[in-house]
C-alpha cells in the first residue's frame, strides 16, 4: 500500500520520483471504469505502471500486467474526497477556500480556477516581500497539485510520469491539463510529442515571477522541518530578509540564490538555523557562525566572491563540509554559465 500511496501523490502533485520504463506511463488515473480494459489494451502502461480505476478490485492475474488499484470518490473534484481501501483518505480541496478550512488529514490542494491562481500568486508575492509563509500550505498533510503548471517547471513531468482520462477518455497529464489526446486512439509517443510542444510555448506564471520555483521548494522545506516537529515560525533567505548583515549587503541585482530551484535553502528560526537540499530532501542542522557562512556562499554563488563580505578560510571550510556531504552551495545556473 506504501508504494501505490507514494504513485499516488507523485501523480497529484507532478513531482518527480515515480520509476520510469521504457514502456507505459508510470502512474494512470482514469475517471471512468468503463475505460479500463481500452487503457491496458494500450501502449500508454507497461508492467511498471500503477493504474488508479474507480472501485475496481485487482484481478488476480493480468500477465505481465500493470498494478491497477481501485479507489473511491473522486481525484479530480475540489471539495470531495478520495479512499482507497478503508485505512487511506485524501481530500482534494481548492486553493482559495484551504485557509479557511479545517485540515483533518492527507489533502490535495487543486489551483482550479482564476480565483485560485490569483489567491495563489499573491501567497507567493507576499512570501517574498515579506517572508511569511500561508501556514495551510505548509502543513506537513498538505501537498499541492501539480507543481509544475505552478512554476516548478517541466522537468519529471510528462505523460511517461502521469496520465489522467476524464469520464469520456480524453487524455491529459492531469485534471484541467491540455489536452493531450483520446484514450484509445493515441499513442504514447504521439502524446509525449504533443506535451513537449505544450511545455515549449507555455511559459505559465513562472515567465512573469522566475522565483517560483524557488518559493515552492521553500514551502517544502518549511514542511519538512513542521513535520520533524524542529521549529515553528520559520524564516529563510531570500523571502523578506537575511539571516545576517553579510549576506544581506550582497546586492540584490547580484543575488545567486533567486531562481534555482534546486539550489540548497538557508533557514532559521530563532537559534536554530538549517541548510534544506531541495534535490535530496535532506536537511542539515547548523550553528549560527557557520549558518551565517552558509548563507553568503548561497547569495554571493562561490568562495570567491563571498570572501568579499566574509571570511574566505570559513567559506571554504563551510563549502568543503558540504560538497563532502554530497551538496553544493552554488547554482547550478551559474555553473552552466561557467561562472
Amino acid at each position: 500500500m506504501a508504494g501505490i500511496k507514494r504513485h499516488l501523490m507523485l501523480w497529484g502533485t507532478g513531482k518527480p520520483g515515480a520509476e520510469l520504463s521504457a514502456t507505459g506511463s508510470a502512474t494512470v488515473v482514469l475517471e471512468n471504469p468503463d475505460h479500463l480494459s481500452t487503457l491496458l489494451g494500450s501502449d500508454l502502461v507497461g508492467p511498471h505502471s500503477v493504474v488508479f480505476a474507480p472501485g475496481h478490485t485487482p484481478d488476480a492475474g493480468i500477465p505481465d500486467g500493470p498494478v491497477v488499484a481501485g479507489y473511491e470518490g473522486s481525484l479530480s473534484e475540489p471539495g470531495l474526497e478520495c479512499s482507497l481501501g478503508t485505512d487511506f483518505y485524501l481530500q482534494i480541496q481548492n486553493y482559495g477556500v484551504s485557509a479557511y478550512m479545517s485540515v483533518v488529514g492527507p489533502t490535495l490542494i487543486r489551483v482550479a480556477d482564476d480565483m485560485d491562481r490569483d489567491a495563489y500568486l499573491a501567497d507567493a508575492d507576499q512570501a517574498r516581500q515579506e517572508g511569511t509563509f500561508p501556514d495551510f500550505l505548509t502543513n506537513p498533510v498538505i501537498q499541492l497539485a501539480d507543481l509544475p503548471a505552478l512554476g516548478a517547471g517541466p522537468a519529471g513531468d510528462g505523460p511517461r510520469c502521469r496520465l489522467y482520462a476524464d469520464q469520456d477518455g480524453v487524455l491529459s497529464t492531469t485534471p484541467g491539463g491540455a489536452r493531450l489526446g483520446v484514450l484509445g486512439e493515441d499513442t504514447l509517443e504521439q502524446l509525449d510529442t504533443r506535451w513537449l510542444l505544450d511545455a515549449a510555448a507555455d511559459g505559465g506564471p513562472a515567465a512573469e515571477r522566475p522565483w517560483l520555483g524557488r518559493y515552492l521548494a521553500a514551502v517544502s522545506a518549511i514542511r519538512d522541518l513542521r513535520a520533524r516537529g524542529l521549529v515553528a515560525d520559520v524564516r529563510v533567505s531570500g523571502f523578506g530578509g537575511r539571516l545576517n548583515a553579510a549576506a544581506a549587503s550582497v546586492p540584490a541585482d547580484a543575488a545567486a540564490d533567486t531562481t534555482d530551484a534546486l539550489l540548497p535553502l538557508l533557514l532559521w528560526s530563532g537559534e536554530d538555523a538549517f541548510v534544506h537540499d531541495p534535490a535530496s530532501g535532506r536537511t542539515f542542522g547548523l550553528d549560527p557562525v557557520a549558518a551565517g557562512l552558509a548563507e553568503v556562499l548561497l547569495v554571493a554563488g562561490s568562495v570567491e566572491a563571498g570572501a568579499s563580505y566574509a571570511d574566505r578560510a570559513g567559506l571554504e571550510q563551510v563549502a568543503a563540509y558540504f560538497e563532502d556531504a554530497g551538496v553544493t552551495l552554488r547554482s547550478a545556473e551559474l555553473v552552466t554559465a561557467g561562472h
